[in-house]
């Protein structure tokens, strides 16, 4: 077991509180790894799991069957119906959730540490015995099938849908995951088995831990918990180039605001310039109001309510992605202002003032982050996913100080594409020309 001794130092007005976490490696006996914070000042314990691969390991013609199968997790397991199970959990006053996503399968679980033993025997019923009994099963394909309709009237999930078809095609990543009408009606029973067996495997599970709970006792529940699941899952999908070429797609949709989403390729996580961009990406459409898109878009114009940009690191696949929702007769206006940003960032990247206030947020705020135990725990599985270390948490406010404006100039000339920019549009755009797609 490995321990690392982390100080945070949390900015409260004028005073500063500072508190040690100490973040240890664990290996159970049988080999699973763990990161774990213990805090036994109150007994409780949060524990999260992923599992690398998610709904990208859907077989060929089954889309949708990862996410069907997740959603049944919870419906009954080892002789317990749907009800069965929500009592079981409720008796014991244990928190457990399951979801999916392009890249992982998530499970997080809180619970007493009175009823550790209990809640742990549930939560390895659920992940190693469900039931995905006919009854269940039915239920829940109805509960995904309603939202996938409603997924086909909402012009953000168009939006979304079409950028990523046209960038990935036939790849999962193409598609959404929670599968089509057609995918989702003719999954079977055995599909959902052979999806269970695909993407929960010990061979890709990542795991953190944090409360009232040692190392040792921690590495007996991952044993317990996850023995007893396959040892390798389904392969997992390969990398995908992103091209894009600059303009515009138009989706025709009645309705009086149009919806864009907007992107090219994007920089893989592991990049040496990632933190670079990461600020970069700050400073043009952050969060904060300061954002150059924010300033330029809503505060001078009032264009819209909010727009933003974003990395996405995708485990196959890297973009640069961002979003914005206009009246129909100003969103060529807002299309035309954010590629003039995008432009000026390629060209000008950003000043010293700019950087700096960027880095006085993304410092300050950091460390608010671990304001509870299940905060912490999602932090670290989150780093692990990332390949990070867990000296990470201490060494990254400084690699943000650290960087200087040559930096961001280096990584905006190399990230920031202005002839690839694309967006798709969902709505009545007026005056604004591209290739239009019926619906």
């Amino acid at each position: 077991m490995k321990t690392f001794v982390l100080t945070l130092a949390l900015m409260l007005g004028a005073v500063t509180a500072r508190a040690e976490m100490v973040i240890q490696e664990v290996t159970s006996p049988g080999g699973i790894k763990a990161w774990l914070v213990e805090e036994p000042t109150i007994p409780f314990v949060s524990l999260e799991l992923r599992f690398k691969g998610g709904a990208s390991l859907d077989a060929p013609g089954k889309r949708g069957a990862t996410n069907l199968m997740v959603g049944l997790l919870e419906e009954g397991a080892a002789g317990m119906d749907a009800r069965g199970f929500a009592e079981a959990a409720e008796a014991i006053a244990a928190r457990l959730s399951f979801d999916v996503g392009d890249d992982t399968v998530a499970v997080s679980a809180s619970f007493l540490t009175e009823t550790q033993d209990e809640a742990v025997r549930l939560l390895r019923a659920a992940l190693v015995e469900p039931a995905f009994e006919p009854q269940a099963l039915e239920r829940v394909r109805a509960q995904v099938l309603s939202s996938v309709r409603s997924d086909l009237k909402d012009p953000d999930a168009i939006a979304s849908a079409a950028f990523d078809a046209m960038l990935f095609g036939d790849h999962p990543y193409g598609s959404p995951y929670e599968g089509t009408e057609a995918s989702v009606a003719a999954l079977t029973r055995d599909d959902i088995v052979a999806a269970h067996r695909a993407a929960l495997a010990r061979d890709r599970v990542y795991v953190s831990a944090a409360g009232d709970i040692s190392a040792e006792a921690l590495g007996t529940l991952l044993d317990a918990l996850l023995s007893d699941l396959p040892q390798t899952g389904a392969p997992m999908p390969q990398p995908v180039e992103v091209v894009t070429e600059g303009g515009v797609t138009v989706i025709p949709f009645d309705t009086p605001q149009s919806v864009a989403v907007f992107g090219h390729a994007g920089m893989d996580r592991h990049h040496p310039d990632f933190f670079a961009a990461y600020v970069m990406n700050e400073i043009l459409g952050g969060s904060g109001f300061e954002a150059r898109l924010m300033e330029e878009v809503r505060e001078k114009r009032g264009l819209t309510y909010g727009v933003y940009s974003y990395l996405v690191p995708k485990d196959h696949a890297a973009l640069y992605m961002g979003r914005v929702a206009s009246a129909n007769d100003r969103i060529a206006e807002t299309v035309a202002v954010i590629r003039a940003e995008w432009e000026r960032m390629a060209r000008d990247a950003v000043g010293e003032a700019e950087l700096e206030r960027a880095k006085t947020y993304l410092t300050g705020a950091y460390p608010l982050r671990f304001d509870s135990n299940r905060a912490i725990a999602r932090i670290l599985v989150g780093m692990q996913l990332d390949d990070l270390t867990p000296e990470y948490v201490t060494t990254r406010n400084a690699r943000i100080a650290a960087l200087t404006v040559d930096d961001l100039r280096r990584v905006a000339a190399e990230l920031v594409r202005p002839e690839a920019l694309h967006f798709v549009v969902v709505g009545q755009p007026v005056g604004l020309e591209g290739g239009v797609i019926g619906q």
